[in-house]
Parts: structure tokens; sequence; C-alpha cells
């Protein structure tokens, strides 16, 4: 049963509020709204605007959660990535995060987010930095020279643009998500693909 509003301590309240956002998230794939939060957390309607002056900082904060919670995934899928197998394994990873949290993956990239809030920013930089480091240690391994600056930062958009792309496609249906050995192949077909494209592209350049 959700606690009374007077029995929060310092910090519990943020915490509460958090857990009921993810929980109405899960149940109903949205319809956030800090009415519906407060009413699940068992506090009075007022109380969530102590730690979220908004709708926008109230998903703000579920997204930079799931930032950080795909951040360990991958993290755990692969702790060190340095080939195009490692490479893949990590895109399977995300994939897969996707499709165990879909209302959460929707929230963290399509909801509207308060473009100033620092934790946000930060999880997701932590994100970008992860698959910068990763393509910057892989893409060599396949003959393909990363090199400072520029190129590598649009090596590191083309790869997240393609597994993030097959992320939407499964959750919208578009392709098939049935098994997780089937969505597993695919995504690791389609990473491999790309590694050759851009690989037979660099040794002709």
């Amino acid at each position: 049963m959700a606690k009374a509003s007077g029995s929060y301590h310092h910090g519990d309240l943020r915490a509460a509020c958090l857990r009921a956002a993810r929980e109405l998230l899960e149940e109903d794939g949205g319809g956030l709204s800090l009415r519906a939060v407060a009413r699940r957390a068992g506090v009075s309607a007022t109380a969530p605007y102590r730690h979220f002056p908004d709708r926008e900082a109230l998903v703000s904060a579920v997204a930079a959660q799931g930032y950080r919670e795909l951040a360990e995934r991958l993290a755990t899928a692969h702790p060190a990535p340095a080939t195009p197998e490692d490479l893949a394994d990590v895109a399977v990873a995300y994939v897969q995060f996707a499709l165990a949290h879909p209302a959460l993956f929707r929230a963290m990239f399509s909801e509207p987010c308060d473009p100033g809030d620092a934790e946000r920013a930060a999880a997701t930089a932590a994100i970008s930095a992860y698959v910068d480091g990763l393509v910057r240690r892989a893409f060599p391994e396949h003959g393909i020279e990363a090199g400072p600056g520029a190129d590598v930062e649009a090596l590191s958009t083309a790869v997240w643009a393609l597994v993030h792309g097959l992320a939407f496609l499964h959750l919208d249906g578009k392709l098939d998500a049935s098994a997780p050995e089937v969505v597993a192949d695919r995504v690791r077909a389609a990473v491999h693909a790309n590694l050759g494209v851009a690989a037979q592209r660099a040794r002709t350049e």
C-alpha cells in the first residue's frame, strides 16, 4: 500500500514519484501526468511539484533513469567492446532493451523532455560517449580507418541511427519480434552488413 504523504522522509518523495511514473508507463504505455503520479504514489496532488515543476520535468527524470539503465545493459552485453562482433552484441542488447521496456524506451526518445534538464543531458552524453568509444575501437578492426574528429562522429551517428532504427522497427511491428533469437540474428546481420559496406568504401577511397 502507498504511504501517506506525511510519512515521506527527505528524498523519498522524488523516488516514489519516479516509481509511480514507471508503473504507469508499464501499465498503459503513456498518459503520464503529475496528478496520476500523485494518486499512484499515495501523496497529495501538489506533492510531486516539489521535485517536478511540470510534466516535462517528470518525463525527463524518467528518461534519465532509462538512459542509465540502457548504459548498464550495454556495458553488461560487453564491458569493453573492441571488435565488430562486440559491436553486434551491444546492438542486440540495445534492441532487446527497447523490446523489454517499450513504454520507457518511447518516453526516452519520443516524449518531449526538458532540454535544460542536467540529469537527462548527462545521461544522454554518457550513451553518446559510449557509442563514440565503441566506434573508435571496433571500426579499425574491420579495416576502416576511424580517424579523429568528424569521421568518428559521422560513424558514431551512423551506428546509433542503424541500431536505433532497428529498435523502433521491431517495436512498431514492422519487423518480426516474436522470438529473441530472430531479433538477435536480424540485428547482427544488419550491423555486419553496414560494416561490410563501410569497409568496402574505405578500401576504395
